[in-house]
C-alpha cells in the first residue's frame, strides 16, 4: 500500500513466392482499438491536455493516474468524443472518431461518468436497458435478448434488488453501480470509467474491480480507469499512465510506474510502500 508521509516505404514489385510466404508468415500488427496523436486541449485559454499520444491496445487494462487537475477525466472524454481535441486527432478502430456517428461510437464505447446524471424518475432496471438503446432502430422495442443481458449485468454488480427502484432514491454509490449495469449492457469493446470506486465502500471498491478483470480476462473488453487510488490501480491494472499538468510523466506496468520518487515528483508528496490491509480481488 502507498502512503504519504510529507512534502515533496511501400513497393508494388513482385516478390519471388519464398519472399512472399516470409512477409505473409510474419505476425500482424493488431490495429488499436483506441489512440490519440499529438491531443491537446484547452477549456477556454487554460490548456488542461498537452501533446499526448497515447496507443490502447484490444484487451488491455489501463489505470490513469494523477493528482486533481491532471487531465485525467478530460482525457477520457477526448477518448469517446465528448470533447474534440485542440490539436491532434482521437481514432477509434482506426477511423477518426469526428468522421463516426455518435451510435456507431456508442456500440463500441461504454462510458461511467463520474457523476450518475438525473434520470427523471426512472428505475433503475429502465436506466441499465438504456444501454441497449445503441442497438434498436428508431421505433424498436427492446427484445427478450436485450432485457435478458440487462438483468445479467444487473446481477453482475449486484443492483438486481434495485430494479424497481427509482434511480434517484439511491444513494450515490448504488447509483455509480447502476451506471456500471448500464454500461455493461452495451456489450461494450472498450469501457471507459472516471473514478468508478470514488463513492463505494471497500466490499463494492474490490467487487467492481474484479469485475472489471473479468470482463478484461474474460471477455477481452478493453478496459481505461481513471482512478485516484493507487492501491486499486496496483491490484487491478496491467498498465498504468500517470499524467500530471496534462502530460504524460510515465507510462508502462504498475511496477515501474508506482515508483517512490516519481510518484512524489508527480504529487508533490512524499510516499512510501507499507503493509495495510487491502480488498481481495481474487475472490
Amino acid at each position: 500500500m502507498f502512503v504519504p508521509y510529507g512534502d515533496a516505404p511501400s513497393t508494388s514489385k513482385v516478390l519471388p513466392a519464398k519472399a512472399a510466404q516470409r512477409i505473409n508468415a510474419r505476425p500482424q500488427v493488431s490495429v488499436p482499438i483506441l489512440e490519440t496523436g499529438g491531443v491537446s486541449f484547452a477549456y477556454a485559454e487554460r490548456e488542461v491536455i498537452r501533446n499526448v499520444s497515447l496507443t490502447i491496445q484490444p484487451g488491455e487494462f489501463i489505470g490513469l493516474l494523477g493528482p486533481n487537475g491532471s487531465g485525467k477525466s478530460t482525457l477520457l472524454k477526448l477518448l469517446y468524443g465528448y470533447l474534440h481535441p485542440r490539436a491532434g486527432t482521437v481514432q477509434l478502430n482506426g477511423h477518426d472518431l469526428r468522421t463516426l456517428a455518435q451510435r456507431a461510437i456508442a456500440r463500441a464505447v461504454a462510458v461511467v461518468p463520474q457523476e450518475a446524471p438525473e434520470t427523471f424518475g426512472f428505475t433503475v432496471a429502465e436506466r441499465v436497458l438504456m444501454g441497449r438503446h445503441p442497438f434498436l432502430g428508431p421505433f424498436e422495442f427492446e427484445t427478450e435478448h436485450d432485457i435478458e443481458i440487462a438483468r445479467e449485468a444487473m446481477a453482475r454488480t449486484d443492483t438486481l434488488q434495485f430494479r424497481d427502484r427509482t434511480f434517484n432514491e439511491m444513494s450515490g454509490g448504488e447509483r455509480q453501480r447502476a451506471m456500471i449495469a448500464s454500461a455493461l449492457a452495451q456489450t461494450p469493446e472498450v469501457l471507459l470509467l472516471d473514478e468508478p470506486t470514488a463513492m463505494l465502500d471497500i466490499k463494492y471498491q474490490a467487487q467492481i474491480m474484479r469485475l472489471l478483470r473479468q470482463l478484461n480476462q474474460e471477455r477481452g473488453t478493453t478496459v481505461v480507469v481513471a482512478i485516484h487510488d493507487l492501491n486499486l490501480a496496483a491490484l487491478g491494472c496491467k498498465r498504468l499512465v500517470l499524467l500530471k499538468a496534462g502530460e504524460i510523466m510515465h507510462d508502462g506496468p504498475p511496477a515501474a510506474v508506482l515508483d517512490e520518487k516519481l510518484l512524489a515528483s508527480v504529487y508533490d508528496v512524499k510516499v512510501r510502500r507499507a503493509d495495510a490491509f487491502l480488498p481481495s480481488l481474487t475472490e
